[in-house]
């Protein structure tokens, strides 16, 4: 008898040892795998200019979207008068991109229609040139006025970029489609100017 009486005392310690062990594994925790996922879309904004640093010079400012000079020709020559701004658009671009600039008319031509001819001697156009500066890119955009065309620059961006773009406008001393310090024939003269962040 005391043989079957060990064998049973150790068969119940077994089975005691192995409730806390049982209960232990019930109160493991449990893994499940949830993937979460999102999209950023490409996307690029711009928005609208503000007077930059690095000086106002022959404009009277910014009114909404539209740049004025102030005196276009020397009340003496005629010539054009020198003119420069800058301006700084805030934007953002979270992908490899392009700026583009556009110029509606390739210069300043006249746009009350009243000018039907061109008299020998006198500029009928005048030609300007702008910098442009975004992040680690830059570029030169050059409207010279020889012929009334669309006229744009592009400029390719090789990493997202977000802050100011800026872009500086020059007109200068003398600037005439025909030849330098030409006068300049009588009429109100303009240009659109567009700027674009796009795909390339």
């Amino acid at each position: 008898m005391a043989p079957s009486r060990t064998i049973l005392a150790a068969a119940l310690m077994g089975a005691a040892l192995a409730l806390p062990c049982s209960a232990l594994a019930q109160l493991a925790p449990l893994q499940q795998t949830m993937p979460v996922t999102g999209n950023a879309p490409q996307v690029c904004s711009i928005q609208p200019a503000r007077l930059g640093t690095g000086g106002l010079v022959n404009f009277r400012g910014l009114d909404g979207d539209t740049l004025q000079i102030e005196e276009l020709t020397d009340k003496r020559t005629l010539a054009a008068r020198p003119a420069s701004v800058t301006l700084s658009f805030a934007g953002v671009c979270n992908f490899p991109h392009r700026v583009r600039i556009e110029s509606q008319n390739n210069g300043l031509w006249p746009t009350d229609g009243r000018m039907t001819t061109q008299a020998i001697g006198f500029a009928y156009a005048l030609p300007y040139h702008a910098r442009l500066d975004w992040g680690s890119a830059s570029g030169d955009f050059l409207a010279d006025a020889k012929v009334r065309r669309l006229n744009e620059q592009r400029v390719s961006v090789d990493v997202p970029t977000a802050g100011d773009l800026n872009l500086r406008i020059e007109i200068d001393s003398g600037a005439s489609n025909i030849r330098s310090n030409a006068p300049v024939l009588a009429g109100v003269y303009g240009d659109t100017l567009r700027i674009y962040l796009e795909p390339r």
